[in-house]
């Protein structure tokens, strides 16, 4: 079973100039599973600092693409880039100064002001939207939109521009894939949303958003909600989310601020007619969904899945009405983190048991991450 990669943070320091030649870096797997196009990032400040340009390559001496990562600041805090290492295995790379090749994006995100102030983004294996200002007479929510793909190459700007300028409807499949999920005012694709008082409280659009980082290997940005109503209280929302090159789901970061002191958080699935098939593991707190995906009348499309994942412990897993979602406890102004996603069967799942295994396979590799040294390696 290909296991579909994530991003995982290493903190390494360099000991060593600035201005050094060429740099080791080995990532130790000590799992006893593969690992496949996972996301790693080595903390190496300043490494593009005076103008140097640097190469990555395996020790076949084949390049590696990466990314900057600069997290708001003017100089790269780290890259980031993708390995396959076996079981109980490592791999090394040697990063050395030269020029490197044009990076092909993965991921894409950005606001779309020609949709009704959509923001929508992706990765190389699905695509998703949320809504804006411009939908507020509608009655909108937070839910996350699916937007099944069946290709690596970017879609969201072909999509809205054949839709908006060529009358091509992204709810039909013109051959990378198309929108065929409903959201409505729910938690659709893997949202989130305040539990109080034994309800849950659904959010309406965002407010504001922030493009931090944009490809091409990973996309971060942040949607601030001003004011979600949880009974009789308003809160405002932050949710940062960071969408990986290979990664099987995104991370959402959550913050909220308000009066209330604690509440607990769901994440979860609208199941939408009820009928698919749930894998549901609380130990693992991760909720798994699949169900027949329709256009027009009832043209199926094959199968539509939907996963969420949290980390930290999960109190409980609720179904109500149309919907699933795990629960725990936050206490305001925190941070909660939980990771969501979708895939469809005619892109890299072919099966229920196909995107079953590789959320779970996720949920594994979150919490035993790779492991990486990094050396500084003299001139001749």
């Amino acid at each position: 079973m290909k296991r579909l990669g994530l991003i995982v943070v290493l903190t390494v320091y360099i000991v060593s100039a600035i201005f050094a030649a060429q740099y080791k870096i080995i990532i130790k797997n000590t799992s006893k599973f593969d690992r496949c196009s996972e996301m790693v990032e080595a903390n190496i400040c300043n490494i593009n600092g005076e103008g140097f340009k640097y190469v990555l390559k395996d020790l076949k001496g084949e390049e590696v693409p990466y990314q900057y990562i600069f997290n708001n600041k003017n100089e790269a805090t780290s890259i980031i880039f993708q390995v396959d290492v076996k079981a109980n295995s490592s791999a090394s790379f040697l990063l050395t100064e030269g020029k490197p090749s044009i990076v092909k994006s993965k991921t894409f995100g950005r606001f779309v002001p020609e949709r009704r102030d959509d923001f929508a983004w992706e990765n190389d294996i699905c695509a998703y939207r949320m809504y804006g200002p411009a939908l507020a007479n509608e009655n909108p929510s937070n839910g996350v939109d699916l937007w099944l793909k069946r290709t690596e190459d970017l879609v969201i700007n072909q999509r809205y521009h054949d839709e908006i300028i060529n009358g091509l409807s992204y709810h039909v499949d013109h051959g990378n894939g198309l929108d065929c999920y409903s959201v409505g005012h729910t938690m659709g694709a893997g949202g989130i949303a305040p539990f109080y008082l034994d309800s849950l409280w659904i959010g309406n659009h965002y407010d504001h958003y922030k493009v931090i980082e944009n490809g091409p290997l990973r996309t971060v940005f942040m949607l601030t909600y001003d004011s979600v109503k949880v009974g009789n209280n308003y809160l405002k929302q932050e949710i940062t989310i960071t969408t990986t090159a290979g990664s099987l789901l995104n991370k959402a970061e959550v913050k909220y601020t308000g009066n209330l002191e604690k509440i607990k958080l769901a994440t979860g699935i609208f199941l939408h007619d009820s009928k698919g098939k749930l894998n549901v593991e609380l130990k693992n707190g991760t909720l798994g969904y699949a169900e027949n995906a329709f256009i027009g009348d009832n043209i199926s499309m094959g199968r539509n899945y939907v996963g969420v994942y949290v980390p930290s412990k999960v109190n409980s897993i609720v179904q109500r009405g149309q919907h699933i979602f795990a629960l725990g406890n936050y206490k305001l102004k925190d941070r909660y983190v939980y990771y969501f996603g979708g895939g469809w069967s005619k892109w890299k799942f072919a099966t229920d048991d196909d995107w079953f295994d590789a959320l779970k396979n996720f949920a594994k590799a979150t919490k035993e991450p790779l492991k990486l040294k990094i050396s500084y390696i003299k001139k001749n």
